[in-house]
């Protein structure tokens, strides 16, 4: 029966930390920029932690520097893009062997993941996402990692990437679990793309809505990941802008999934550099 007091029945007070940071790959002073994400992350303390603009090499990889750094110990990637912005296939690599792709990394084991393109898969900004099922402590989690259209113009290409976003979530997402979508979508929350995912227009899939988590628990402020005050993104003449995210699905029982808590980080310099181009997410969400 229907309890108008407690829909969800009693909430329940624990909670996971999951954090979204777009990391910038291997430019600028990268090591410096990656020592300070490294201390940036250890100070917050994360469960579960997503990288848009991840690198990796044939012999080495962000996501096993930062999970060794961090002590999560579970961690995965998958290619995107070479240096020069080209997409690749996954497995392949730009001429000197870098590439930047999404990496996570988790507390708990990793039962499953896969990488999914979005939109058209040739085109240079094409857009992905990144999924993994955790075994978490109190049941399965979630997590879908998505890169979308960069080009303020490509709204119309962002919002095909939704589409087809949706669609593979309402095709794969368990209804009972938590369910978090999280990364870098280089689109402000009131544009038509982000409205799709949140509700406030035609939704991608039947039924399929996110909270944002920034708009539920967030702190004072427009919470701006892209900002001139950052002094890697100042060059690019861009405005100010909120366009990395944390959405969660729909609370399920107890409320698990409803976000309690959101703030910017990486915003201060770390031994005198910024960690990277973008501020990253974190959000603490009732598990």
């Amino acid at each position: 029966m229907y309890d108008i007091e407690q829909p969800y029945g009693p909430l329940v007070a624990t909670t996971l930390r999951l954090i979204s940071w777009n990391v910038w790959g291997r430019y600028g002073p990268w090591a410096e920029r990656e020592q300070a994400i490294g201390d940036t992350l250890a100070a917050c303390d994360p469960d579960i932690v997503a990288l848009p603009e991840a690198w990796a090499t044939p012999d080495d990889a962000q996501v096993v520097r930062l999970s060794e750094r961090l002590g999560l110990p579970e961690h995965t990637f998958a290619a995107g893009l070479d240096e020069d912005g080209h997409p690749v296939q996954d497995g392949e690599r730009s001429d000197d062997g870098v590439v930047s792709g999404t990496g996570l990394l988790s507390r708990w084991p990793i039962l499953r993941h896969e990488r999914q393109r979005l939109g058209d898969g040739g085109g240079w900004d094409s857009g992905s996402v990144l999924f993994a099922e955790i075994d978490g402590p109190r049941g399965p989690i979630q997590v879908f990692t998505a890169m979308l259209a960069w080009r303020l113009d490509h709204s119309e290409l962002r919002q095909g990437q939704v589409r087809d976003l949706g669609a593979y979530i309402d095709r794969i997402a368990d209804r009972h679990a938590p369910v978090a979508l999280c990364g870098d979508f280089n689109t402000g929350p009131d544009t038509d793309e982000i409205r799709m995912i949140t509700g406030r227009s035609a939704v991608a899939a039947p039924g399929l809505v996110f909270y944002d988590a920034w708009e539920i628990a967030g702190g004072p402020g427009p919470g701006h990941t892209w900002s001139n005050a950052n002094p890697w993104a100042m060059p690019a003449l861009w405005p100010d802008r909120r366009i990395d995210y944390v959405f969660s699905a729909w609370p399920r029982r107890g409320g698990v999934g409803h976000p309690v808590h959101c703030e910017v980080i990486g915003t201060k310099p770390v031994h005198g550099v910024v960690p990277s181009d973008h501020y990253g997410v974190l959000a603490d969400m009732r598990y």
